[in-house]
């Protein structure tokens, strides 16, 4: 069964930290670029980061540059987003998703074949 599981959401105090995994299985994780995503209630789900299939190329939302970081162990079949400095405005439900490509090519929802379930992150004092 294909799948990929997110984990490691939870609550935290604004300035704090949490590093997401997104485990693949049933798959190649190694093949595709990977997405992560958020989706705050009422709002639209919006593209966050992404990583190319090896790792090399990574890239960001404007929101999050240089607070968070996108890595990834394809031997352990997983994929990281740690996030430093969280706001307020960085609570969402955060997803990863597979893309169809190995390189990143943006963050349309129909390039992304294959979603998590996704994790809650909510930031509050």
């Amino acid at each position: 069964q294909l799948q990929l599981v997110e984990s490691g959401g939870g609550l935290v105090q604004p300035g704090g930290s949490l590093r997401l995994s997104c485990a693949a299985s049933g798959f190649r994780l190694d093949y595709y670029a990977i997405g992560w995503f958020r989706q705050a209630p009422g709002k639209e789900r919006e593209g966050v980061s992404c990583i190319s299939s090896g790792g090399s190329n990574t890239a960001y939302a404007d929101s999050v540059k240089g607070r968070f970081t996108v890595s990834r162990d394809n031997a352990k079949k997983t994929v990281y987003l740690q996030m430093n400095g969280l706001e307020p405005e960085d609570a969402a439900v955060y997803y990863c998703a597979a893309s169809a490509l190995s390189h990143c090519s943006g963050y349309a929802r129909r390039g992304y074949d294959l979603w998590g379930q996704g994790t809650q992150v909510t930031v509050s004092s």
